[in-house]
């Protein structure tokens, strides 16, 4: 199988880094790519927006699968285009999309579905800002109704910051603070004529959103991640298939326009439940790392299925034993205004260690061919271990080889979980 990756990041890494080592897959390509990603995949200089460019380069290259990793390509429709060729391609349409492009309309979906989620108000103006802030009352939750890259949300027990971010943004969601934690649960999903819509869940993950340690500091994208979840109720995966993803996908069918792809539940397990915070539209990112450094079943199966409508034939998927942690290193300014250009060193020492990938997210070369910072999260750091405690151990040994200046990491990921 030939296959094409569409991105930069770290999730795109991941995902062209399995791809590489599916016994299945013969090809690798990826576009744009990152410097990481150009070790185990050959890169094209197409913009990932361009639906017609990607189609294009998918056709010229004769691809079997192409898999498109970011919100915004989804969003603006690249996989229609793909798809227009009679590619098969893994990603949901620009409509379907919608789950994530608006929390608005995810919010209408999850009503129409009966899917629990936090009560909500959509705000278009200051009045209606500040009329949802006080009757959900602190701590206030804002969500900027677009796509933010993972930072379009602030919870805060300020109400000038709440109603300040809402002023800043056209439309937003304001709604009820969940407690409890929180937790993400990927679902591959397909749909086929005969068949309806097919879910298959992944195992569950968690990631750590604030900059700093202790849940200090501003929403970032993620700052770390790790799975399994000891902790988690044993019939959690099944509970949230039947009561979140199954519902949203036969809802998202009923209205003509069927989720393929993968769906991301963000969850809280609240006193009163399970409650849906969001739903993204496409593999999370750090969780993805973690996740595919445990999965056994070659990854191009289960995505080409979930492409193709065959989901169903596959089977679930099975997973290594052990666990799989991974932190992030940011460059000095994350999230507000990360600094870009600082070189960064250590990366292949971090790399060689067993059972350890360095995967690459903000990152470019320089005029002298040396690796540079280009973004906010800069790599991410993933390993394996027998249990939490040992991925973390060696997580954080790969972290500390890393070299940024003014570069920095949460230091407690899977801490609590790993009883660390």
């Amino acid at each position: 199988m030939k296959t094409l990756v569409i991105g930069t990041g770290g999730r795109e890494h991941a995902l062209a880094l399995a791809l590489s080592r599916d016994p299945s897959v013969d090809e690798v390509h990826a576009a744009p790519g990152n410097p990481g990603i150009a070790a185990v995949a050959a890169l094209h200089d197409v913009d990932p927006l361009d639906g017609e460019a990607v189609a294009d380069l998918a056709e010229g290259l004769g691809v079997d699968l192409v898999v498109v990793g970011p919100e915004a390509p989804l969003v603006a429709g690249v996989a229609d285009a793909v798809r227009d060729r009679g590619i098969a391609v893994f990603g949901p349409s620009g409509e379907a999309a919608a789950l994530e492009g608006s929390k608005a309309f995810a919010k209408q979906v999850m009503a129409a579905a009966e899917v629990p989620t936090a009560m909500a108000r959509v705000c278009e103006t200051a009045e209606e800002a500040e009329a949802a802030l006080d009757a959900f009352g602190p701590p206030y939750v804002v969500k900027d109704d677009g796509l933010a890259a993972g930072k379009g949300v602030v919870v805060t027990e300020d109400r000038d910051a709440a109603l300040a971010h809402a002023q800043g943004c056209d439309r937003v969601v304001i709604e009820e603070f969940l407690d409890g934690p929180e937790v993400s649960l990927f679902a591959l999903c397909g749909y086929s004529e005969a068949g309806g819509a097919t879910v298959v869940p992944l195992q569950p993950a968690q990631d750590f959103k604030r900059a700093y340690d202790d849940d200090a500091g501003p929403n970032t994208g993620g700052m770390g991640a790790y799975t399994p979840l000891p902790w988690a109720p044993d019939d959690l995966v099944a509970e949230v298939t039947a009561r979140v993803l199954q519902p949203t996908v036969d809802e998202m069918a009923r209205r003509g326009t069927p989720f393929t792809g993968l769906l991301y539940a963000g969850l809280a397990l609240t006193s009163r439940g399970v409650r849906v915070v969001e739903f993204n539209a496409r593999f999370g990112d750090p969780e993805t790392q973690a996740l595919l450094a445990l999965l056994e079943t070659p990854l191009s199966a289960l995505l080409h299925g979930a492409a193709t409508g065959t989901l169903a034939e596959v089977g679930l998927p099975v997973w290594r034993d052990g666990a799989a942690v991974t932190v992030v290193v940011a460059a000095q300014g994350y999230p507000a205004s990360p600094r870009k250009g600082d070189r960064i060193t250590g990366v292949d020492a971090a790399d060689a260690l067993d059972g350890v990938d360095v995967i690459h997210a903000g990152t470019a070369l320089d005029a002298d061919g040396q690796l540079v910072t280009a973004g906010g999260r800069v790599l991410a750091v993933t390993a394996t271990g027998t249990d939490l405690a040992d991925a973390r151990r060696r997580a954080y040994a790969g972290v500390d080889l890393v070299v940024i200046d003014g570069g920095f990491s949460r230091r407690d990921i899977a801490a609590a979980a790993a009883g660390a």
